[in-house]
């Protein structure tokens, strides 16, 4: 059945030794692997290659620049020949049958658009963005300001859009948004919504494409019972300054994208003084522990 087959679209810059078990864990459950390398200069496709010299069900694709997440994503769905794609980040891997369970979920009914599963970290436990609700631009300010741990005393007021604290579901639920280190979705889904947007770089790419699917009608899940460890963070450790400055970036368009018409114009200089500071905090950290590395 057709349904069943799967092309896992994997983006690799610089993932290191990370990238080999992410492609081993993949090989294993999906039925081909679409490995984008965003013009890394580590020794990470070498490695695969010395491992994996017979794989013909992995074709890699070199960019001649780092094109960014979103463009990386999009050119591996126009080489992936099945219906159901997974994206994945080169810093995941695969628990046994967790594609499997993913699928199954995708396929439940017909308007289920798009899946993810539990990211974990190294030692099991829940990792943060893995389900979550799509951070307007009040929850924003809750976040922001701190606002969420009333959450317990104003559960509306003050709802925190990281659902990570929250117990964990037995079986899959509908959700707002799931993480963009392991999605996977339908092709009829994204024909109908379009590509990621690539005028992201890095971040906030996923969120925009939950939004998109959500308007088209189509249903996001979590699906608690496919486990994928995931290494976050592994792979920005090289660039911090550089991913920061994406990340909050990101951020700007989000917000002006789909709530600039919506919400109160004084919000909105609120939340954008607001992402504008916490990157001024995130680079002084930066530079400070940059420096104090320099002199151990």
């Amino acid at each position: 059945m057709r349904t069943s087959f799967v092309s896992a679209v994997i983006i690799n810059y610089n993932a290191g030794d990370l990238l080999l078990p992410c492609i081993l864990t993949s090989l294993s459950q999906a039925n081909e692997i679409i490995l984008v390398d965003n013009a890394s200069n580590d020794l990470s496709i070498n490695k695969c290659l010395q491992k994996l010299p017979h794989a013909d069900t992995l074709k890699i694709i070199y960019n001649k620049n780092n094109l960014g997440f979103a463009a990386a994503c999009n050119i591996g769905y126009h080489h992936a020949q099945y219906d159901n794609i997974l994206f994945l980040n080169p810093d995941c891997q695969l628990e046994p049958h967790a594609l499997n369970k993913l699928l199954e979920t995708l396929h439940h009914q017909k308007n289920i658009g798009m899946v993810g599963g539990l990211l974990t970290n190294i030692d099991g436990t829940e990792q943060q963005g893995g389900r979550r609700a799509i951070p307007t631009p009040w929850r924003a300010f809750v976040r922001a300001f701190g606002l969420h741990y009333l959450s317990n005393y104003f559960p509306q007021l003050c709802f925190d859009f990281h659902l990570h604290k929250q117990s964990l579901p037995k079986n899959a639920i509908d959700i707002e948004a799931i993480s963009g280190a392991c999605m996977l979705v339908k092709r009829e889904a994204i024909e109908s919504v379009g590509l990621w947007d690539e005028n992201y770089f890095l971040h906030c790419e996923d969120l925009d494409w939950c939004l998109r699917f959500t308007q088209k009608k189509w249903r996001i899940m979590f699906e608690p019972n496919a486990k994928i460890i995931h290494a976050k963070g592994a792979c920005s450790k090289q660039r911090p300054f550089f991913v920061e400055w994406h990340k909050h970036k990101g951020m700007f368009r989000f917000y002006k994208k789909f709530f600039y018409n919506s919400y109160p114009k004084p919000l909105h200089l609120i939340i954008n003084l607001g992402v504008a500071l916490r990157l001024m905090l995130v680079f002084t950290y930066l530079s400070i522990q940059s420096l104090f590395n320099l002199f151990k």
